[in-house]
């Protein structure tokens, strides 16, 4: 129970139900209030007609007795005095009125002075053989011979030369909008409950058909976490809508996810590879040298271990790269860095302007030493290093008089543990890291590395970095 309204076609259900209920419930109410309204408005409409027609014939001097009172509603005549002079037949009980009799005075009591033909001062009154203008609504209830019912009366004034001020009280029955209006509330209490039956099938039909590709998505997700096999994707349904978008982000997702547990998997294995050759290396050195202390090779067991400390720390900074190490905030002259990396290398000139940038020192210094390793290794004389400001953008460039980098080869070269066929010796201690750690760092750093042909010949190494802000705010996670 509590997973079915957990769900998210149980609570759309429920919320549209809930909604088109509220909404029925308020124009029910209006449409009863509506039709009760305008059925009183008949009613006392009608109530007004009949003692009008009472009042006319009294301002035309008909007596008492004989004025025609509809015997089916109730009646009242009632003179200044508030003395019923006059009442419709077989009219047992009246309230609602003002006046609860239902008996007559004896026409002399009526026809005296005192209980009318004088005038009490009342400035709304009519003159004399007029009927006012002036309508008095209530609600009552009388008993005409034996029938009790509710009632809309209307009370109208009429001034009578030889009688006075009389009030002519005419009922008309309620019946009718009673009736109606529990008709109508009969009709909505019970279609109501089926329309909400209606409306709460229709809409769990709907939203299943239209949840259902997101449970074949999950259903997917969920073999794919299972099974641990990144190359599947969930299926996107033929439609333009969210559950569509979310299909297709999703299989992108999985996709950059694939990719990089592929280039992981890459990186473990060629790591693997690399830390072999020199370990398997220094362990023969080391075995030949304890068996034969005299054939061990001091030399080439430092340099294996020399190349195995570049190589596991190589690998530690991508580790921490990948990890997401920032660059830091630090601001110093790019251009003493350059002059420092550069002193004491043979063959290498540098030209190099004072340029401030911000940023890790010791990751730009690792990214220049291996710009230059990478040049020294392929230079036939010399390696030339300049920098340069352009705008808000520190230029360095890295030049030697090689053979250069095919065209396509310059990207392919920024790939971890690559080397073109003519450098895969390893005697040079090169491992296939320093340029894909150069490039990772220059974009940590909010800049760009490529590479193109040197103006007089041999590759040309360009990096590009942001002057005088931080790094951190470049977008480069």
């Amino acid at each position: 129970m509590r997973r079915l309204f957990g769900s998210v076609r149980a609570k759309a259900t429920l919320g549209a139900t809930v909604v088109v209920a509220i909404a029925l419930v308020a124009a029910g109410t209006a449409v009863l209030l509506s039709l009760r309204s305008n059925l009183i408005v008949q009613a006392g409409t009608q109530a007004e007609r009949t003692a009008r027609e009472v009042a006319a014939d009294l301002a035309g001097g008909t007596p008492y007795d004989e004025l025609s009172l509809d015997d089916d509603q109730p009646v009242q005549v009632v003179d200044g005095s508030g003395l019923l002079v006059a009442v419709s037949e077989h009219l047992e009980r009246i309230s609602g009125t003002g006046v609860d009799t239902v008996r007559p005075v004896s026409p002399a009591a009526a026809g005296r002075d005192d209980h009318g033909g004088e005038d009490r001062g009342d400035d709304d009154s009519p003159e004399p053989g007029e009927i006012g203008d002036e309508v008095e609504y209530s609600e009552g209830s009388a008993t005409i011979d034996g029938d009790g019912a509710d009632y809309r009366f209307a009370a109208v004034e009429v001034s009578v030369e030889d009688k006075g001020d009389l009030t002519v009280y005419a009922g008309s029955p309620l019946s009718a909008e009673q009736s109606a209006v529990g008709t109508a509330l009969t009709v909505m209490l019970i279609g109501f409950p089926l329309l909400l039956a209606v409306v709460s099938g229709v809409t769990w039909l709907v939203t299943r058909r239209a949840l259902r590709p997101v449970e074949g998505i999950r259903t997917e997700m969920a073999a794919i976490t299972a099974s641990e096999d990144l190359a599947r994707r969930v299926p996107v349904p033929a439609t333009h809508d969210e559950v569509a978008r979310l299909a297709r982000t999703t299989n992108e997702t999985l996709a950059a996810l694939e990719a990089s547990v592929e280039r992981q998997r890459r990186f473990v294995a060629d790591a693997s590879h690399e830390l072999r050759s020199p370990i398997a290396s220094l362990r023969t050195q080391l075995e030949v040298g304890a068996a034969h202390p005299g054939l061990l090779d001091v030399a080439g067991a430092v340099e294996d271990t020399v190349r195995l400390q570049r190589l596991a720390a190589d690998l530690l900074l991508l580790a921490r790269l990948d990890a997401g190490e920032g660059p830091g905030d630090a601001r110093f002259d790019l251009g003493a860095l350059v002059r420092e990396e550069a002193a004491g290398r043979t063959g290498v000139t540098a030209d190099a302007e004072a340029v401030e940038v911000t940023g890790s020192r010791g990751q730009l210094a690792r990214l220049l030493a291996n710009l230059l390793d990478n040049a020294g290794r392929h230079a036939r004389a010399r390696v030339s290093v300049t920098l340069r400001r352009e705008g808000s953008w520190a230029v360095l460039g890295v030049a030697d008089d090689g053979a250069g980098v095919p065209v396509e080869e310059r990207e392919r070269i920024f790939e971890r543990f690559v080397r073109l066929d003519d450098a895969r010796s390893r005697d040079d201690g090169g491992a296939g890291l320093g340029l894909a750690i150069a490039r990772d760092v220059a974009l940590r750093h909010g800049g760009t590395l490529t590479v193109r042909e040197a103006p007089g010949g041999g590759a040309l190494f360009e990096l590009g970095l942001p002057v005088g802000r931080s790094a951190r705010g470049a977008g480069v996670g």
